[in-house]
C-alpha cells in the first residue's frame, strides 16, 4: 500500500467522514454512559474517553526511568482504585495508558526524536541505536501493563464487559 502525505485539511476531512463509525468520541462521559464504551484493539480511544483521559493523562510521563517508574506506579495506582469502584472502563483506560508508555517510549527508544515515518514519502526511517533511557522507560511500562493483564479482577471484569457490551 503506496503512503499518501495528507494536508491538515485532508486529514480533518477524513475524520469527518468516519469519526460516526469510530467507537469513542470526546463528546462523551463514559462514567455517565459505560455502556457506550468499547475495550477495541490495544490503545484505540485512549485519548478520546473522558473524564478517564484528564484524570490519567496529567501523570503519564515517560522521559526517563525514574520519570516512568512514578508514572507508571501512579498509574497503576489509578487502576487499582478503578478496580476497586468496579469502575472497568475507568480501569481499562488506565491500562491502555500502561500501554501506551510503553509503546511510546519504545518508539522514542528506536527512532531518534520518536519519529517513526518518514513524513515526505510515509516510508519508515531507519533506526537509531537504541536509546538506552527510553528503552528503560518502556520496559518499566511494560512490567506494569503486564501487571493490569494479568490481574485476576480485571481479566473477570474485561471478559464480562465483552459478553454484555461486545
Amino acid at each position: 500500500m503506496a503512503y499518501k502525505p495528507s494536508t491538515k485539511q485532508h486529514k480533518k476531512e477524513n475524520w469527518n467522514k468516519l469519526k460516526d463509525s469510530y467507537s469513542w468520541n470526546s463528546e462523551t462521559d463514559y462514567r455517565v454512559h459505560p455502556e457506550q464504551y468499547k475495550v477495541g484493539k490495544g490503545e484505540q480511544g485512549v485519548l478520546l474517553c473522558e473524564p478517564y483521559k484528564s484524570e490519567i493523562l496529567p501523570h503519564w510521563r515517560f522521559k526517563d526511568a525514574s520519570v516512568a517508574e512514578i508514572s507508571s506506579t501512579k498509574i497503576f495506582e489509578i487502576f487499582q482504585a478503578y478496580l476497586e469502584k468496579e469502575d472497568f472502563v475507568g480501569a481499562d483506560m488506565a491500562r491502555k495508558f500502561l500501554q501506551m508508555g510503553y509503546t511510546r517510549a519504545r518508539r522514542y527508544a528506536n527512532h531518534a526524536g520518536g519519529r517513526k515515518y518518514n513524513p515526505q514519502n510515509g516510508e519508515e526511517l531507519p533506526r537509531a541505536p537504541e536509546d538506552p533511557v527510553k528503552a528503560e522507560s518502556a520496559a518499566i511500562f511494560y512490567k506494569k501493563w503486564q501487571a493490569t493483564e494479568n490481574h485476576a479482577l480485571y481479566k473477570k471484569m474485561k471478559q464480562d464487559w465483552k459478553k454484555t457490551y461486545g
